[in-house]
Protein backbone atom coordinates (compact mmCIF):
# COMPACT_ATOMS: atom_id res chain seq x y z
CA UNK A 1 0.00 0.00 0.00
CA UNK A 2 0.71 3.61 -0.22
CA UNK A 3 3.36 4.97 2.50
CA UNK A 4 2.36 8.60 1.40
CA UNK A 5 -0.39 10.65 1.86
CA UNK A 6 -1.62 12.89 -1.04
CA UNK A 7 -1.52 16.35 0.25
CA UNK A 8 -4.35 18.58 -0.50
CA UNK A 9 -2.13 20.89 -2.73
CA UNK A 10 -0.84 17.95 -4.88
CA UNK A 11 -4.35 16.91 -6.07
CA UNK A 12 -5.41 18.22 -9.92
CA UNK A 13 -9.17 19.07 -9.84
CA UNK A 14 -11.45 17.05 -12.04
CA UNK A 15 -12.37 19.43 -14.11
CA UNK A 16 -7.88 19.98 -14.86
CA UNK A 17 -8.07 16.17 -15.61
CA UNK A 18 -10.56 16.20 -17.86
CA UNK A 19 -9.28 19.38 -19.98
CA UNK A 20 -5.83 17.18 -19.65
CA UNK A 21 -7.53 14.32 -21.00
CA UNK A 22 -9.26 15.94 -24.05
CA UNK A 23 -5.81 16.17 -24.91
CA UNK A 24 -5.02 12.84 -24.93
CA UNK A 25 -7.71 12.29 -26.73
CA UNK A 26 -6.54 14.95 -29.47
CA UNK A 27 -2.97 13.45 -29.22
CA UNK A 28 -4.60 9.75 -30.44
CA UNK A 29 -7.16 10.42 -32.46
CA UNK A 30 -4.90 12.86 -35.20
CA UNK A 31 -1.89 10.11 -35.97
CA UNK A 32 -5.07 7.70 -35.50
CA UNK A 33 -7.22 9.22 -38.29
CA UNK A 34 -3.91 9.92 -40.46
CA UNK A 35 -3.11 6.07 -40.70
CA UNK A 36 -6.28 5.45 -41.81
CA UNK A 37 -6.88 8.45 -44.58
CA UNK A 38 -2.78 7.34 -45.73
CA UNK A 39 -4.33 4.26 -47.21
CA UNK A 40 -6.74 6.15 -49.28
CA UNK A 41 -4.24 8.06 -51.01
CA UNK A 42 -3.31 5.01 -53.36
CA UNK A 43 -7.44 3.43 -53.33
CA UNK A 44 -9.07 7.09 -53.06
CA UNK A 45 -6.85 9.68 -54.99
CA UNK A 46 -4.66 7.21 -57.40
CA UNK A 47 -1.43 8.15 -55.69
CA UNK A 48 1.42 5.34 -56.99
CA UNK A 49 1.98 3.54 -53.64
CA UNK A 50 5.89 4.50 -53.60
CA UNK A 51 4.77 8.04 -53.62
CA UNK A 52 2.65 7.13 -50.71
CA UNK A 53 5.11 5.64 -48.98
CA UNK A 54 7.49 8.41 -49.24
CA UNK A 55 4.39 10.94 -47.92
CA UNK A 56 3.86 8.64 -44.87
CA UNK A 57 7.68 8.37 -44.24
CA UNK A 58 9.28 11.95 -45.16
CA UNK A 59 7.23 13.76 -42.78
CA UNK A 60 7.70 10.96 -39.79
CA UNK A 61 11.52 12.24 -40.38
CA UNK A 62 10.82 15.39 -39.96
CA UNK A 63 9.19 14.88 -36.93
CA UNK A 64 12.25 13.05 -35.19
CA UNK A 65 13.99 16.88 -36.22
CA UNK A 66 11.51 18.84 -35.00
CA UNK A 67 10.48 17.04 -31.56
CA UNK A 68 13.95 17.88 -29.71
CA UNK A 69 13.98 21.23 -31.02
CA UNK A 70 10.74 22.00 -29.64
CA UNK A 71 10.91 20.00 -25.92
CA UNK A 72 14.19 22.65 -25.65
CA UNK A 73 12.10 25.53 -26.33
CA UNK A 74 9.37 24.59 -24.15
CA UNK A 75 11.63 23.95 -21.44
CA UNK A 76 13.31 27.45 -21.52
CA UNK A 77 10.66 29.64 -22.46
CA UNK A 78 9.25 32.37 -20.03
CA UNK A 79 6.23 33.85 -20.16
CA UNK A 80 3.10 35.30 -18.02
CA UNK A 81 1.10 31.94 -19.47
CA UNK A 82 3.74 29.42 -18.15
CA UNK A 83 6.24 27.24 -20.56
CA UNK A 84 3.52 24.92 -22.06
CA UNK A 85 0.32 26.58 -22.70
CA UNK A 86 0.93 29.17 -25.26
CA UNK A 87 2.62 26.21 -27.88
CA UNK A 88 -0.87 23.95 -27.22
CA UNK A 89 -3.06 26.84 -27.86
CA UNK A 90 -1.53 27.52 -31.23
CA UNK A 91 -0.19 24.03 -31.51
CA UNK A 92 -3.85 23.26 -31.59
CA UNK A 93 -5.13 25.36 -34.17
CA UNK A 94 -2.30 24.98 -36.96
CA UNK A 95 -2.08 21.36 -36.84
CA UNK A 96 -5.82 21.34 -37.08
CA UNK A 97 -6.33 23.72 -40.36
CA UNK A 98 -3.10 21.80 -41.65
CA UNK A 99 -5.02 18.82 -41.16
CA UNK A 100 -7.52 19.63 -42.79
CA UNK A 101 -6.15 21.20 -45.59
CA UNK A 102 -3.89 18.38 -46.42
CA UNK A 103 -6.82 16.25 -47.57
CA UNK A 104 -8.71 18.43 -49.50
CA UNK A 105 -6.88 16.53 -52.44
CA UNK A 106 -8.62 16.16 -55.89
CA UNK A 107 -8.21 12.39 -57.86
CA UNK A 108 -8.38 13.87 -61.01
CA UNK A 109 -5.37 16.15 -60.60
CA UNK A 110 -1.89 15.11 -61.60
CA UNK A 111 0.15 12.92 -59.56
CA UNK A 112 2.90 15.46 -59.34
CA UNK A 113 0.56 18.31 -58.20
CA UNK A 114 -0.93 15.84 -55.55
CA UNK A 115 2.71 14.56 -54.45
CA UNK A 116 4.27 18.31 -53.25
CA UNK A 117 0.80 19.84 -52.30
CA UNK A 118 0.11 17.11 -49.67
CA UNK A 119 4.06 16.73 -48.80
CA UNK A 120 4.34 20.96 -47.75
CA UNK A 121 0.85 20.53 -45.83
CA UNK A 122 1.88 17.54 -44.02
CA UNK A 123 5.16 19.01 -43.08
CA UNK A 124 3.07 22.17 -41.76
CA UNK A 125 0.58 20.01 -40.12
CA UNK A 126 4.24 17.94 -38.34
CA UNK A 127 5.11 21.40 -36.91
CA UNK A 128 1.93 22.17 -35.93
CA UNK A 129 1.63 18.59 -34.02
CA UNK A 130 4.83 19.26 -32.62
CA UNK A 131 4.44 22.60 -31.07
CA UNK A 132 1.22 20.56 -29.68
CA UNK A 133 2.21 17.63 -28.67
CA UNK A 134 5.93 18.40 -26.99
CA UNK A 135 4.51 20.85 -24.77
CA UNK A 136 1.23 19.11 -24.13
CA UNK A 137 2.70 15.66 -23.23
CA UNK A 138 5.64 17.92 -20.76
CA UNK A 139 2.56 19.65 -19.21
CA UNK A 140 1.24 16.19 -17.85
CA UNK A 141 4.46 15.65 -16.19
CA UNK A 142 4.84 18.83 -14.22
CA UNK A 143 0.47 19.17 -13.26
CA UNK A 144 1.31 17.24 -10.16
CA UNK A 145 4.70 16.71 -8.11
CA UNK A 146 2.91 13.98 -6.59
CA UNK A 147 4.16 9.99 -6.27
CA UNK A 148 0.37 8.53 -6.84
CA UNK A 149 -1.38 11.40 -8.04
CA UNK A 150 0.97 11.28 -11.31
CA UNK A 151 -0.53 7.74 -12.25
CA UNK A 152 -4.53 9.11 -11.35
CA UNK A 153 -4.30 11.81 -13.87
CA UNK A 154 -2.47 9.78 -16.59
CA UNK A 155 -5.01 6.77 -16.05
CA UNK A 156 -7.68 9.66 -16.24
CA UNK A 157 -6.51 10.77 -19.75
CA UNK A 158 -5.61 7.34 -21.33
CA UNK A 159 -9.11 6.93 -20.21
CA UNK A 160 -10.16 9.54 -22.05
CA UNK A 161 -7.62 9.07 -25.09
CA UNK A 162 -9.07 5.86 -25.66
CA UNK A 163 -12.17 7.34 -27.16
CA UNK A 164 -10.26 7.66 -30.46
CA UNK A 165 -9.23 3.93 -30.49
CA UNK A 166 -13.52 3.64 -30.32
CA UNK A 167 -14.01 5.81 -33.30
CA UNK A 168 -11.29 5.78 -35.74
CA UNK A 169 -12.27 1.67 -36.45
CA UNK A 170 -15.43 2.91 -37.85
CA UNK A 171 -13.22 5.43 -40.48
CA UNK A 172 -12.61 3.09 -42.50
CA UNK A 173 -16.31 1.53 -43.10
CA UNK A 174 -17.74 5.27 -43.32
CA UNK A 175 -15.39 6.07 -45.98
CA UNK A 176 -16.19 2.95 -47.63
CA UNK A 177 -20.16 3.00 -47.50
CA UNK A 178 -21.50 4.15 -51.42
CA UNK A 179 -24.55 5.65 -49.20
CA UNK A 180 -22.71 8.00 -47.29
CA UNK A 181 -20.26 9.27 -50.13
CA UNK A 182 -20.07 8.85 -53.60
CA UNK A 183 -16.48 8.00 -53.42
CA UNK A 184 -13.83 7.08 -51.37
CA UNK A 185 -12.04 10.74 -52.15
CA UNK A 186 -15.08 12.73 -50.40
CA UNK A 187 -15.66 10.72 -47.51
CA UNK A 188 -11.90 11.34 -46.70
CA UNK A 189 -12.10 15.03 -47.48
CA UNK A 190 -15.32 15.54 -45.27
CA UNK A 191 -13.68 13.23 -42.31
CA UNK A 192 -10.53 15.56 -42.24
CA UNK A 193 -12.56 18.86 -41.69
CA UNK A 194 -14.99 17.00 -38.95
CA UNK A 195 -11.43 15.58 -37.51
CA UNK A 196 -9.64 18.77 -38.10
CA UNK A 197 -12.57 20.96 -35.85
CA UNK A 198 -12.91 18.46 -33.04
CA UNK A 199 -9.40 18.23 -32.35
CA UNK A 200 -9.27 22.03 -32.69
CA UNK A 201 -11.52 22.41 -30.49
CA UNK A 202 -10.38 19.88 -27.95
CA UNK A 203 -7.24 20.72 -28.44
CA UNK A 204 -7.45 24.45 -26.64
CA UNK A 205 -9.09 23.18 -23.50
CA UNK A 206 -5.42 22.17 -22.20
CA UNK A 207 -3.91 25.50 -23.20
CA UNK A 208 -6.37 27.16 -21.91
CA UNK A 209 -7.42 25.46 -18.56
CA UNK A 210 -4.63 23.21 -17.45
CA UNK A 211 -2.21 24.89 -14.48
CA UNK A 212 1.82 23.81 -14.36
CA UNK A 213 4.69 25.50 -13.02
CA UNK A 214 4.91 28.97 -12.99
CA UNK A 215 7.81 29.68 -15.68
CA UNK A 216 9.11 32.56 -13.28
CA UNK A 217 9.96 29.95 -10.66
CA UNK A 218 12.00 28.09 -13.58
CA UNK A 219 16.39 29.25 -12.96
CA UNK A 220 19.14 29.16 -15.89
CA UNK A 221 16.68 28.95 -18.88
CA UNK A 222 18.65 30.00 -22.54
CA UNK A 223 17.39 32.54 -24.41
CA UNK A 224 15.15 31.57 -27.26
CA UNK A 225 16.33 33.65 -30.06
CA UNK A 226 17.74 33.96 -33.78
CA UNK A 227 20.66 35.26 -32.02
CA UNK A 228 21.21 32.64 -30.28
CA UNK A 229 19.94 29.80 -32.51
CA UNK A 230 23.63 28.15 -32.96
CA UNK A 231 23.97 28.07 -28.49
CA UNK A 232 20.48 27.09 -28.65
CA UNK A 233 21.59 23.70 -31.02
CA UNK A 234 24.34 22.72 -28.45
CA UNK A 235 21.75 23.18 -25.78
CA UNK A 236 19.66 20.78 -27.34
CA UNK A 237 22.46 18.05 -27.87
CA UNK A 238 23.81 18.54 -24.16
CA UNK A 239 19.42 18.32 -22.60
CA UNK A 240 19.24 14.96 -25.55
CA UNK A 241 22.81 13.61 -23.38
CA UNK A 242 21.56 14.18 -20.05
CA UNK A 243 18.83 12.44 -20.42
CA UNK A 244 20.12 9.28 -21.69
CA UNK A 245 22.85 9.50 -18.87
CA UNK A 246 19.75 8.93 -17.06
CA UNK A 247 19.84 4.96 -16.80
CA UNK A 248 15.84 5.03 -15.35
CA UNK A 249 14.52 7.19 -18.03
CA UNK A 250 16.26 4.81 -20.53
CA UNK A 251 14.53 2.02 -19.29
CA UNK A 252 11.32 3.13 -19.61
CA UNK A 253 12.43 3.64 -23.49
CA UNK A 254 13.53 0.97 -24.19
CA UNK A 255 10.27 -0.83 -22.33
CA UNK A 256 8.27 1.31 -23.94
CA UNK A 257 9.68 0.50 -27.14
CA UNK A 258 9.44 -2.79 -26.78
CA UNK A 259 6.16 -3.21 -25.96
CA UNK A 260 4.34 -0.80 -28.48
CA UNK A 261 6.65 -2.29 -31.57
CA UNK A 262 5.56 -6.03 -30.80
CA UNK A 263 1.99 -4.54 -30.88
CA UNK A 264 1.85 -2.40 -33.52
CA UNK A 265 3.90 -4.90 -35.46
CA UNK A 266 1.45 -6.98 -35.41
CA UNK A 267 -1.84 -4.85 -35.07
CA UNK A 268 -2.62 -5.56 -38.92
CA UNK A 269 -2.12 -9.59 -38.46
CA UNK A 270 -6.04 -9.31 -36.77
CA UNK A 271 -7.67 -8.11 -39.71
CA UNK A 272 -6.01 -10.46 -42.15
CA UNK A 273 -6.13 -13.37 -39.70
CA UNK A 274 -10.31 -12.89 -39.44
CA UNK A 275 -10.77 -12.10 -43.30
CA UNK A 276 -8.79 -15.19 -44.68
CA UNK A 277 -8.60 -17.57 -41.92
CA UNK A 278 -12.34 -17.01 -40.09
CA UNK A 279 -13.79 -16.04 -43.63
CA UNK A 280 -11.75 -17.74 -45.75
CA UNK A 281 -10.86 -14.60 -48.12
CA UNK A 282 -14.42 -13.36 -47.81
CA UNK A 283 -14.38 -9.58 -47.31
CA UNK A 284 -18.18 -9.12 -47.46
CA UNK A 285 -18.80 -12.00 -45.05
CA UNK A 286 -16.17 -10.77 -42.10
CA UNK A 287 -17.87 -7.57 -42.30
CA UNK A 288 -17.58 -4.75 -39.66
CA UNK A 289 -15.92 -7.44 -37.27
CA UNK A 290 -12.49 -6.31 -37.32
CA UNK A 291 -13.91 -3.08 -36.23
CA UNK A 292 -15.88 -4.41 -33.73
CA UNK A 293 -12.78 -6.26 -32.61
CA UNK A 294 -10.14 -2.07 -32.42
CA UNK A 295 -13.71 -0.54 -30.39
CA UNK A 296 -14.13 -3.83 -28.03
CA UNK A 297 -10.29 -3.53 -27.46
CA UNK A 298 -10.52 0.10 -26.90
CA UNK A 299 -13.39 0.11 -24.60
CA UNK A 300 -12.02 -2.58 -22.29
CA UNK A 301 -9.05 -0.99 -21.92
CA UNK A 302 -10.78 2.42 -21.07
CA UNK A 303 -13.22 0.66 -18.47
CA UNK A 304 -11.49 -2.43 -17.24
CA UNK A 305 -7.42 -2.08 -17.89
CA UNK A 306 -6.54 1.75 -16.95
CA UNK A 307 -8.93 1.54 -13.26
CA UNK A 308 -6.62 -1.88 -12.60
CA UNK A 309 -3.57 -0.61 -13.37
CA UNK A 310 -4.43 2.82 -11.42
CA UNK A 311 -5.35 0.41 -8.58
CA UNK A 312 -2.50 -1.45 -8.36
CA UNK A 313 0.32 1.05 -9.10
CA UNK A 314 -1.36 2.79 -5.99
CA UNK A 315 -1.01 -0.43 -4.04
CA UNK A 316 2.31 -2.35 -5.59
CA UNK A 317 4.19 0.28 -7.23
CA UNK A 318 4.27 1.09 -10.64
CA UNK A 319 7.17 -1.16 -11.65
CA UNK A 320 5.34 -4.06 -10.14
CA UNK A 321 1.82 -2.58 -12.17
CA UNK A 322 3.83 -3.12 -15.05
CA UNK A 323 5.62 -5.84 -14.85
CA UNK A 324 2.13 -7.45 -13.70
CA UNK A 325 0.04 -5.62 -16.68
CA UNK A 326 2.88 -6.61 -19.17
CA UNK A 327 2.61 -10.70 -17.45
CA UNK A 328 -1.31 -10.45 -17.89
CA UNK A 329 -1.07 -9.07 -21.75
CA UNK A 330 1.12 -12.25 -22.79
CA UNK A 331 -1.15 -14.81 -21.47
CA UNK A 332 -4.10 -12.58 -23.46
CA UNK A 333 -1.90 -12.62 -26.93
CA UNK A 334 -1.66 -16.52 -26.36
CA UNK A 335 -5.52 -16.89 -26.01
CA UNK A 336 -5.27 -15.26 -29.32
CA UNK A 337 -5.06 -18.79 -31.21
CA UNK A 338 -8.50 -20.25 -29.46
CA UNK A 339 -10.26 -17.01 -30.04
CA UNK A 340 -9.96 -16.65 -33.20
CA UNK A 341 -12.33 -19.53 -34.43
CA UNK A 342 -13.71 -20.28 -37.87
CA UNK A 343 -16.50 -22.48 -35.71
CA UNK A 344 -17.41 -19.12 -33.58
CA UNK A 345 -16.46 -15.67 -34.53
CA UNK A 346 -17.53 -14.71 -30.87
CA UNK A 347 -14.47 -15.98 -29.63
CA UNK A 348 -12.47 -13.21 -31.02
CA UNK A 349 -12.97 -11.18 -28.13
CA UNK A 350 -12.04 -13.30 -25.27
CA UNK A 351 -8.40 -12.32 -25.35
CA UNK A 352 -9.25 -8.91 -25.28
CA UNK A 353 -9.68 -8.33 -21.40
CA UNK A 354 -6.23 -9.94 -21.19
CA UNK A 355 -4.33 -9.00 -23.99
CA UNK A 356 -5.54 -4.85 -23.56
CA UNK A 357 -3.24 -4.87 -20.38
CA UNK A 358 -0.42 -4.45 -22.77
CA UNK A 359 -0.97 -1.15 -23.80
CA UNK A 360 -3.49 0.22 -21.66
CA UNK A 361 -1.16 -0.46 -18.46
CA UNK A 362 1.64 0.83 -20.53
CA UNK A 363 1.06 4.34 -21.13
CA UNK A 364 -1.15 5.33 -18.00
CA UNK A 365 2.33 3.99 -15.91
CA UNK A 366 5.35 4.87 -17.98
CA UNK A 367 3.70 8.70 -18.44
CA UNK A 368 3.65 8.44 -14.30
CA UNK A 369 6.83 6.90 -14.35
CA UNK A 370 9.03 9.84 -16.59
CA UNK A 371 7.30 12.53 -14.35
CA UNK A 372 9.07 11.08 -11.81
CA UNK A 373 12.35 10.81 -13.64
CA UNK A 374 11.78 14.56 -14.29
CA UNK A 375 12.39 15.11 -11.15
CA UNK A 376 15.52 12.68 -10.58
CA UNK A 377 17.04 14.70 -13.57
CA UNK A 378 16.49 18.24 -11.69
CA UNK A 379 18.24 16.57 -8.69
CA UNK A 380 21.30 15.38 -11.03
CA UNK A 381 21.48 18.48 -13.15
CA UNK A 382 19.76 21.79 -11.96
CA UNK A 383 17.20 23.59 -13.78
CA UNK A 384 15.90 24.40 -16.27
CA UNK A 385 13.61 21.27 -15.41
CA UNK A 386 13.03 19.17 -18.88
CA UNK A 387 9.67 17.80 -19.01
CA UNK A 388 9.60 19.15 -22.89
CA UNK A 389 13.00 17.29 -23.60
CA UNK A 390 11.82 14.10 -21.79
CA UNK A 391 8.41 14.27 -23.51
CA UNK A 392 10.03 15.02 -26.98
CA UNK A 393 12.84 12.01 -26.27
CA UNK A 394 10.11 9.39 -24.95
CA UNK A 395 7.31 10.00 -27.95
CA UNK A 396 10.55 9.94 -30.43
CA UNK A 397 10.88 6.20 -28.91
CA UNK A 398 7.00 5.61 -29.94
CA UNK A 399 7.14 7.14 -32.84
CA UNK A 400 10.22 5.08 -34.30
CA UNK A 401 8.75 1.55 -32.96
CA UNK A 402 5.86 2.42 -34.96
CA UNK A 403 7.63 3.50 -37.95
CA UNK A 404 9.87 -0.25 -37.47
CA UNK A 405 6.27 -2.04 -37.04
CA UNK A 406 5.23 -0.49 -40.14
CA UNK A 407 8.48 -1.42 -42.14
CA UNK A 408 8.70 -5.01 -40.39
CA UNK A 409 5.32 -5.60 -40.58
CA UNK A 410 5.56 -6.31 -44.02
CA UNK A 411 8.46 -8.38 -43.84
CA UNK A 412 6.57 -10.58 -41.83
CA UNK A 413 3.39 -11.16 -44.37
CA UNK A 414 6.56 -11.41 -46.91
CA UNK A 415 8.10 -13.99 -44.91
CA UNK A 416 5.09 -16.36 -44.09
CA UNK A 417 4.14 -16.20 -47.33
CA UNK A 418 1.29 -13.99 -47.21
CA UNK A 419 -0.33 -13.08 -50.61
CA UNK A 420 -2.38 -9.62 -50.41
CA UNK A 421 -3.58 -10.51 -53.97
CA UNK A 422 -4.48 -14.11 -53.77
CA UNK A 423 -8.73 -14.73 -52.58
CA UNK A 424 -7.29 -17.44 -50.54
CA UNK A 425 -4.21 -17.79 -48.45
CA UNK A 426 -2.56 -21.53 -48.12
CA UNK A 427 -3.26 -23.42 -44.60
CA UNK A 428 0.39 -23.15 -43.87
CA UNK A 429 0.60 -19.53 -44.34
CA UNK A 430 -2.61 -18.38 -42.18
CA UNK A 431 -0.60 -20.84 -39.33
CA UNK A 432 2.19 -19.04 -39.31
CA UNK A 433 0.67 -15.77 -39.68
CA UNK A 434 -1.86 -17.02 -36.84
CA UNK A 435 1.94 -18.20 -34.92
CA UNK A 436 3.63 -14.59 -35.23
CA UNK A 437 0.56 -12.64 -33.84
CA UNK A 438 0.81 -14.28 -30.87
CA UNK A 439 4.90 -14.52 -30.53
CA UNK A 440 6.04 -11.55 -31.72
CA UNK A 441 4.22 -9.50 -29.11
CA UNK A 442 4.79 -12.30 -26.46
CA UNK A 443 9.02 -12.05 -26.90
CA UNK A 444 8.88 -8.26 -27.06
CA UNK A 445 7.27 -8.06 -23.85
CA UNK A 446 9.57 -10.70 -22.53
CA UNK A 447 12.21 -8.52 -23.05
CA UNK A 448 10.04 -5.42 -21.50
CA UNK A 449 9.72 -7.17 -18.36
CA UNK A 450 13.63 -8.01 -18.02
CA UNK A 451 14.34 -4.21 -18.80
CA UNK A 452 12.29 -3.08 -15.82
CA UNK A 453 13.08 -5.67 -13.24
CA UNK A 454 15.70 -3.44 -11.88
CA UNK A 455 14.15 0.15 -12.25
CA UNK A 456 14.60 1.52 -8.91
CA UNK A 457 12.35 4.61 -8.67
CA UNK A 458 9.62 3.64 -6.15
CA UNK A 459 7.53 5.90 -4.00
CA UNK A 460 9.77 5.91 -0.85
CA UNK A 461 12.82 7.07 -3.70
CA UNK A 462 10.57 9.54 -5.66
CA UNK A 463 9.44 10.99 -2.14
CA UNK A 464 12.77 11.24 -1.31
CA UNK A 465 13.89 13.11 -4.30
CA UNK A 466 10.90 15.54 -4.24
CA UNK A 467 11.91 16.79 -0.22
CA UNK A 468 15.44 17.43 -1.96
CA UNK A 469 14.32 19.50 -4.20
CA UNK A 470 12.09 21.07 -2.09
CA UNK A 471 14.70 21.89 0.01
CA UNK A 472 16.81 23.28 -2.65
CA UNK A 473 14.63 25.63 -4.08
CA UNK A 474 11.38 25.11 -2.14
CA UNK A 475 8.19 24.36 -3.74
CA UNK A 476 6.99 25.35 -7.58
Amino acid sequence: MSHYETAAKDIVPLGQKAAYGTGTLVLNLLPAALGVFAFFLITGFGVDPLLAGLLSGLPRLFDALTDPIMGFITDNTRSKWGRRRPYIVVGAILSGVCFALMWQLNPETSQDYIFWYFLLFSLAFTIGNTMYATPFVGLGYEITSDYNERTRLMAFSQFMGQIAWMIVPWFWVLIADPDLFESQAEGVRTLSLVVAAGCMILGLLPGLFCKGIDSSHIENCAEISFRTMASNLVGVGKSILQAFKNTAFVKLCGATFLVFNGFQLVASFSYFIIVFHMFDGDYGAAGTWPAWFSTASAMVTAFLVIPVVSMMANRWGKRNAFIISTLISIVGYGLKWYGFNPDNPWLIFMPIPLMSFGIGGLFTLMMSMTADVCDLDELKNGMPRKEGTFAAIYWLMVKLGMALALILGGAVLKLVGFDAGAPLQTAETMTNLRLADILIPVVTASFAIWVMWTYDIDEERAHEIKEALVNRRGEL
